[in-house]
């Protein structure tokens, strides 16, 4: 393997330059950035051969890390959002409506965003050290199977360093539900 690996605190300096990072997450290898750097977010979508259209996650340690990008409190849906969160094994990302913070090339343009908040302990030293979500999106080529090894990982992406730790066993990705309609998307 060529990639470099790299221990979370190396990875958060990573993503504070402006780079892409394929790191570990619940059940496949994911992509992320930093979601305010629009050159890093350009690169993550080259790197991915994904369109912008798409839309991506944000993935946060803590529930006070996304409260100012969305409108989750008082809200008919957001005792089971939060409750969600506090199921292990089990991540969940919920379509919410973004603030005005959110930038444009996050959203793929809509006025909602999708977040989770992480249970994956590398992940969330990650965030904690950065003190910010960071983009998470498969760690595939646009259309491909989500990579769930670090060989792969670093076989599909060899220009890409890749964050220690493993998966966490879970053998999906993420569910995803709209709060507003209370439907589930994947």
């Amino acid at each position: 393997m060529n990639c470099p690996i790299l221990d979370s605190k190396a990875a958060a300096n990573l993503i504070a330059e402006g780079g892409v990072l394929a790191y570990p997450t619940e059940a496949v290898y994911g992509l992320g950035c930093d979601p305010f750097n629009e050159a890093a977010f350009q690169q993550l979508l080259l790197v991915k051969q994904r369109p912008l259209e798409k839309g991506v996650i944000l993935i946060a340690s803590s529930i006070a890390q996304i409260e100012p990008f969305v409108a989750l409190h008082d809200q008919p849906w957001t005792e089971r959002v939060l409750a969600s969160w506090q199921v292990l094994n089990q991540p969940v990302s919920w379509v919410l409506p973004a603030t005005e913070k959110v930038p444009d090339w996050i959203t793929g343009g809509r006025k909602t965003v999708a977040v989770r908040i992480t249970q994956h302990p590398d992940v969330i030293a990650l965030c904690d050290q950065l003190g910010f979500p960071i983009v998470s999106t498969s760690a595939n080529l646009s259309g491909k199977d989500p990579i769930t090894t670090i060989a792969d990982c670093c076989h599909a992406f060899p220009e890409l360093s890749i964050m220690q730790g493993n998966l966490m066993g879970i053998s999906s990705p993420s569910q995803i539900w709209d709060a507003q309609t209370q439907t589930r998307l994947r």
